[in-house]
């Protein structure tokens, strides 16, 4: 079990950068790939970043070259930097588990953090 709390999001302007947080409670954190999704309303959820185990990183190609996902297994931490955002980046993001696994779609994880807002002025 892990249990997932983001933080970071807020209105920002187009252009501008924000760092979403994600704090991982509970055992082996090591031993989960973890990823980003995001919602914007009236839209399905939609994979943003992930990465696995082995820290290998994968991107959506709409965030590529934008935005960068690490983690800090000392920390139980996992971050998301993102840069040039833009008003289509409004969303509410999330932050995903998935024990010894990896992938781009949201049923592949078990795990969910609540979400956190974040909204891109133009």
């Amino acid at each position: 079990q892990v249990q997932l709390v983001e933080s970071g999001g807020g209105l920002v302007q187009a252009g501008g950068s924000l760092r979403l947080s994600c704090a991982a409670s509970g055992r082996s954190f090591s031993t989960y790939g973890m990823a980003w999704f995001r919602q914007a309303p009236g839209k399905e959820r939609e994979f943003a970043a992930g990465i696995n185990c082995n820290s290998y990183t994968y991107y959506a190609d709409s965030v590529k070259g934008r935005f960068t996902i690490s983690r800090d297994n000392a920390k139980n931490t996992v971050a998301l930097q993102m840069n040039s955002l833009k008003p289509e980046d409004t969303a509410v993001y999330y932050c995903a588990a998935n024990q010894y696994g990896s992938g781009i779609y949201s049923a592949e994880y078990s795990y969910w953090g609540q979400g956190t807002q974040v909204t891109v002025s133009s």
